[in-house]
């Protein structure tokens, strides 16, 4: 079953609840569909099902909540929970992934949780790793209620009116500017994962340096 039609048969405190917990999860470092059901979530306060503002208000909350948890997590178990990770989830959590992210981490810290959220693989390890390399928790958790007020609540208010608007030019048949409406919301989006993208760093990993050699995460369990 598609995630709006099963949000559907739920009732809409229910959508909220289920939204913030999902996305709570997902930030905790567990690959799940967060962006898919906040969207899905959105759509539906479109269609006037839930309020946007909940919507928006439980997604920040189990943003910041979920990443803060998965920061503790992370800082207690060190690369032992990473190995463990990997093993069970190799597409998400294997060597050149967490590889890929501590160097983001090493090269921006605190911005790299802050635009992490808009970044399908930071979004997950985001929170975890910053735990694990031991960043000031101030410093964390700034950069983490920033991004994810700004992702969560961005994401509800633009899908949303977008929602609205193309309800509106529906009823009047305007397609052209429902055409026209669809691919700026598109362009948009597409506009802000790349400057994420650009400003974390994303990208393939490079060969080790041949005079430290290449760096993994040295700390292990403590506390």
């Amino acid at each position: 079953m598609h995630v709006e039609e099963w949000l559907q048969a739920i009732p809409p405190v229910w959508i909220c609840v289920i939204v913030g917990v999902v996305i709570g999860v997902e930030s905790l470092g567990i690959p799940l569909p967060g962006e898919v059901v906040l969207v899905s979530a959105a759509l539906m306060s479109a269609q006037h099902v839930v309020s946007p503002v909940w919507v928006g208000v439980c997604a920040s909350v189990g943003a910041i909540i979920g990443d803060s948890i998965g920061y503790a997590i992370g800082r207690k178990g060190g690369q032992p929970l990473f190995d463990r990770l990997g093993r069970r989830f190799p597409k998400h959590f294997g060597p050149e992934h967490i590889a890929r992210a501590q160097r983001v981490f090493d090269r921006y810290g605190m911005w790299t949780v802050f635009f992490g959220r808009f970044v399908a693989l930071l979004r997950i390890l985001a929170g975890p790793l910053a735990g694990a390399l031991r960043m000031p928790y101030w410093r964390f958790l700034v950069a983490n209620v920033l991004g994810g007020i700004l992702w969560a609540g961005g994401t509800t208010a633009v899908i949303y009116y977008l929602g609205i608007v193309a309800e509106r030019w529906l009823k009047g048949f305007s397609w052209v500017g429902l055409v026209v409406a669809l691919l700026v919301g598109l362009g948009t989006t597409l506009y802000i994962k790349r400057k994420a993208l650009r400003a974390a760093g994303e990208s393939p990993v490079p060969g080790p340096d041949p005079e430290d050699g290449q760096r993994s995460i040295s700390v292990t369990s403590s506390e």
